[in-house]
């Protein structure tokens, strides 16, 4: 991927949920929800300080995180749609 994300942002690839519910109804694309868990793909250097000083950020790539619904801004880089946003609206990393 050619893109570096700047500052505090990370890119995101959202992961697909299921397409079926545990009683096997099959949801249609039309009536999923937005994902809110993705793989961390890019990381920026991290925020500056009042100071000067860079704070680096707590997430890295490969990393799988959970964020907030709505966040970040999609983009389409190399045909994937991906996710561009600060690292204050990830909400956690999952282990």
């Amino acid at each position: 991927m050619n893109f570096k994300p700047l500052h505090d942002r990370v890119v995101v690839e959202p992961l697909e949920q299921e397409e079926k519910t545990v009683g096997g109804i099959i949801i249609p694309d039309t009536a999923k929800e937005k994902p809110m868990q993705g793989k961390v793909i890019a990381a920026g250097s991290g925020t500056r300080a009042d100071n000067g000083q860079v704070i680096a950020l707590d997430v890295k790539e490969g990393d799988t995180v959970i964020y907030g619904k709505w966040s970040g801004t999609e983009v389409k880089i190399d045909g994937k749609t991906l996710l561009i946003m600060r690292e204050s609206d990830i909400m956690g990393i999952l282990n």
